[in-house]
């Protein structure tokens, strides 16, 4: 078995938040939470992943403080509940590019007046809509300077 490659003590902030949760069956399960899944019995009928699979990433997500587990059900934490804007951009990224022109796709809608989200924005301080060729990444050996 291939030993899998970690990046708990990596410096990049997504090189962490991938080794908590990267692989696709953790985000599905984090997704099935958010939509009200509690059970292993609901997160294994949802994804028809493998009780051994499933029971592995679920162990990591609560390892990993994303979910806790009770005697029957797993919740989101608060840190799990973080995760909210990371399953929207996901969402988003994939109603635009992921399905063809015209193609039925579930849609996220606001509880409240059952209106579809209007897309993430990134802002700056200010308040500025911001795009990649707005943003940098100060690396830590340039802090160390």
């Amino acid at each position: 078995m291939v030993k899998r490659t970690r990046f708990d003590d990596e410096s990049c902030p997504v090189a962490r938040s991938v080794d908590a949760v990267g692989d696709w069956w953790s985000l599905l399960i984090v997704r099935d939470a958010f939509d009200g899944s509690r059970r292993f019995g609901d997160f294994q009928r949802s994804l028809g992943v493998a009780k051994n699979i499933l029971t592995a990433r679920l162990r990591s997500l609560v390892d990993n403080g994303i979910l806790e587990h009770t005697d029957r059900d797993y919740t989101l934490t608060a840190k799990g509940e973080a995760l909210f804007p990371v399953i929207v951009a996901l969402r988003q990224w994939g109603e635009a590019f992921a399905f063809a022109p015209g193609e039925e796709h579930s849609v996220l809608r606001d509880r409240r007046d059952h209106q579809p989200l209007q897309p993430l924005e990134i802002r700056a301080a200010d308040g500025r809509k911001l795009a990649p060729a707005d943003t940098e990444v100060q690396k830590v050996e340039l802090l160390d300077r």
